[in-house]
């Protein structure tokens, strides 16, 4: 069973902050439609007069802590856009371990999401599916990059392995799981590549 820790309410700026810190915390440790506001409100520590003038509803607040991912690069695309790590190794990181110290596994904050938002018309669901083509068009230029053979293809099935090592390893509570998928994407990037003579 999961505890969670309140804190005296602080007054004073960063309220926003504090309040997707604390969303971040309890959205990871709970999910995201078993996490109150309230809740929120009470480990930001923030009124819930403050919370609802910074998010009107649970869905801005869930939108913004997933825009707040995606800026940060705490996410699997936040990989594929590093200019300082070779393109195959940026493809790979996508079945890295997460940062030691998570607990639990959580697997990807934007299919967690879409799962807990079902409706495609809903602004969460939809950003989740927007960041996902985001993901599938980094990994096509990556590739694209490489030399590899039918670029879009290779891509889709990339991504394929990745959201689904990610959602293994959340199931399993496995944070090492990435490790057969990778060891499957290993093989289509090298099938990909051109034959040389």
């Amino acid at each position: 069973m999961t505890t969670v820790t309140t804190t005296s309410r602080r007054q004073g700026r960063g309220g926003r902050e504090r309040i997707l810190a604390a969303a971040a915390g309890l959205f990871a440790v709970q999910g995201i439609n078993a996490t109150g506001m309230e809740q929120i409100a009470e480990r930001a520590p923030v009124s819930k007069r403050t919370l609802y003038a910074h998010f009107r509803t649970k869905d801005e607040l869930v939108l913004a802590h997933l825009k707040d991912l995606a800026s940060a690069g705490r996410t699997l695309e936040g990989a594929l856009v590093r200019e300082d790590v070779p393109a195959r190794e940026r493809v790979l990181a996508l079945f890295d371990p997460p940062p030691t110290g998570t607990d639990p596994v959580r697997g990807c904050p934007f299919i967690d999401a879409a799962v807990e938002f079902p409706d495609p018309r809903n602004a969460v669901h939809s950003y989740a599916r927007e960041r996902k083509l985001l993901m599938v068009r980094l990994v096509t230029e990556l590739v694209a990059e490489l030399g590899c053979r039918e670029p879009a293809d290779l891509a889709e099935q990339l991504v394929t392995l990745a959201d689904g090592a990610a959602s293994r390893a959340m199931v399993l509570d496995d944070p090492n799981y990435g490790r057969h998928a990778r060891a499957a994407a290993e093989i289509l990037l090298d099938n990909a590549l051109p034959a040389t003579v």
